[in-house]
């Protein structure tokens, strides 16, 4: 087995050994603190240009299940992990995880302090970082070539993983909504656990107009996750504020949330080491309950957490907040039929405490199918 090097933009470096796919790769270092879930945290869209730290020692236990997949491949740039699982032990699996790493050409690591380099990340914040395997370069070359590579901050990376044509999600049993959704990188579970609310959802690409969206008469529209900085996505920033012209119910999560909140004139930043994982302490700010949720993001939304706020289309609050850290994780209008949070309801892996948010998102359809 070859030595591998894991090297930060600082300089720091981890030796391991090759895992994987042969070769070097480069991306945004980020941790999950996920326990499980590491095929869904793989082949989440979110993830794309991202080397993925797992906090968790043992990595690959449960093999690997093609049903678990949020997507159609793999889209993290680079895994790294400290003890990957000689075995596979789970009756469903398909196959070791080494295994799909290998056939989707996916360069990762083994043998990392991955504790340390967690608590160098914490402390110095999410920076640029390189694996390299089955090469010759010395240690100056390769702090060299990830100084070369690009940020995630002003990165447009949504063109790559929206679908290119719509497509249709049935309901499960009665049709009792038609739903359109975003696609800014979509996880497989949110169309599911919207069609087994009786939701028929139709999936469409990130650059559909709010003419597009209008055409299919939907009762709501649905704004997905996704990677990359919000800032980028002016195009996307306009088409829901004609949505919120329109009074159309949005729901938005994660990607989305941060694009409703730069729709209604918030500003967005760059957190230190950001959110990632499926233990996330979040306190709903209105029935003052605590939700241990999923999360995979780097960015948030400068908004106040203390009373209301006022846009162009009225009064709004923020619902959600972290516990962790005071992050804004959730927001609604209070006019108009939006709201949004920083998180995944359809939690796949788990936890499960957010499913609720569904079925307020179907019960605000509801209200405002009502009115008309």
């Amino acid at each position: 087995m070859n030595k591998a090097f894991l090297v930060l933009d600082d300089g720091r470096i981890f030796e391991g050994k090759s895992w994987g796919a042969v070769g070097i790769t480069f991306g945004e270092a980020v941790f999950s603190t996920g326990m499980s879930g590491y095929q869904e945290t793989l082949t989440d869209p979110s993830y794309h240009k991202q080397v993925v730290a797992m906090t968790a020692p043992h990595i690959g236990n449960t093999g690997w299940n093609t049903p678990d997949n949020e997507s159609k491949k793999i889209w993290v740039s680079g895994f790294v992990v400290r003890n990957p699982s000689p075995t596979t032990s789970n009756w469903r699996s398909e196959g070791d995880l080494e295994t799909v790493l290998i056939n989707q050409g996916i360069v990762s690591i083994q043998g990392v302090d991955t504790r340390a380099l967690t608590r160098h990340l914490r402390r110095r914040g999410a920076m640029r970082v390189g694996i390299f395997s089955g090469q010759s370069m010395n240690r100056e070359e390769m702090v060299i070539e990830v100084r070369k590579s690009t940020q995630m901050s002003g990165a447009f990376l949504v063109a790559d993983v929206s679908t290119k044509a719509p497509y249709i999600v049935k309901a499960k049993g009665e049709k009792k909504f038609l739903v359109a959704a975003l696609d800014l990188g979509i996880k497989a579970a949110t169309p599911v656990a919207l069609a087994e609310r009786g939701v028929e959802v139709h999936v469409l690409p990130f650059d559909s107009t709010a003419e597009d969206i209008l055409a299919l008469n939907p009762d709501g529209v649905f704004i997905s996750n996704g990677p990359g900085d919000p800032a980028t996505m002016i195009d996307t920033i306009e088409t829901v504020r004609a949505l919120l012209e329109e009074r159309m119910p949005i729901f938005g999560i994660c990607f989305g949330h941060q694009i409703l909140g730069r729709a209604l004139g918030f500003a967005t930043y760059k957190l230190q080491f950001g959110h990632r994982g499926i233990n996330q302490p979040v306190m709903d700010l209105i029935t003052r309950k605590v939700e241990i949720t999923a999360h995979n993001h780097g960015f948030a939304l400068q908004a106040p957490t203390e009373g209301t706020f006022t846009t162009v289309y009225g009064a709004g609050e923020v619902t959600h907040v972290c516990l962790n850290d005071g992050v804004v994780e959730g927001l609604q209008l209070l006019d108009r039929p939006a709201f949004s949070v920083q998180y995944h309801p359809e939690a796949a892996a788990g936890p499960h405490d957010a499913s609720y948010l569904f079925d307020r998102f179907i019960a605000l359809m509801d209200s405002e199918r009502a009115k008309n």
